[in-house]
């Protein structure tokens, strides 16, 4: 399998990376510069959540800017990739018979165009997008990952963008601090089981305890590493 190509998940954080230069720019920059270019990319983003699963059909998809307070420049970020409908209806096919929507509605979202921007900054590989449905627990999303991971064969690159630690609750919003202990605890402790390979306990988060619980108050950035962690 030499033309096997990655399975990423990526902590987009705040949508201001899209226009920074800094180490999780440089190391979003460095996975386009070292893998070979794939044929599509399916990206399944934190930002589409949404009742049931669909996925973007679009030749042309719009750039989302689904955020607000930000500074004007981020608001004229264009990231002009195209669409795959092709692709999408590949993965259509590999989900029945569950239903998936094709959607003209909807565009690239910020989970994707922030990080791609960097990792393509040329937007000339056509990407996908999937949504994340909001009444399936986790186990159905990684039963998904599982019938996906075929497309890694076929030269499509799987990426999942959302963050390890999602708890904006929590976020201290204005100001500087170090990271919160719990936090610090449940990252180490979900990249352990990354490194050994451990997808039940990843699946089955609720039961790593309070800190996991604090770091994921609601699924919708955690799903996508489940989406694709049957290859971790």
């Amino acid at each position: 399998m030499a033309n096997l190509m990655p399975a990423i998940f990526l902590g987009h954080g705040n949508p201001m990376n899209a226009l920074a230069h800094n180490s999780y720019t440089e190391a979003w920059a460095a996975l386009g510069a070292n893998f070979p270019p794939p044929q599509a990319v399916l990206c399944i983003s934190a930002h589409w959540y949404t009742t049931g699963s669909a996925l973007t059909v679009n030749t042309a998809p719009k750039t989302i800017h689904d955020f607000g307070g930000f500074p004007h420049e981020l608001y004229q970020v264009d990231y002009p990739a195209p669409g795959d409908a092709e692709l999408a209806r590949r993965v259509q096919k590999l989900l029945a018979p569950q239903p998936v929507e094709l959607s003209e509605e909807w565009g690239l979202d910020h989970g994707t165009w922030s990080v791609l921007k960097h990792v393509y900054p040329a937007a000339d590989v056509p990407v996908v997008q999937l949504s994340i449905d909001r009444v399936r627990t986790a186990p159905f999303h990684y039963e998904i990952g599982q019938r996906l991971a075929q497309l890694r064969e076929e030269g499509v690159l799987i990426l999942g963008s959302g963050n390890l630690v999602h708890n904006l609750r929590a976020y201290a919003w204005g100001g500087v601090i170090d990271p919160y202990d719990w936090a610090k605890r449940f990252e180490d402790q979900a990249r352990e089981l990354v490194l050994a390979r451990d997808h039940r306990a990843l699946v089955e988060y609720p039961q790593m305890g309070s800190d996991a619980m604090r770091s994921i108050p609601t699924p919708e950035h955690y799903l996508p590493l489940d989406r694709k962690s049957t290859r971790l």
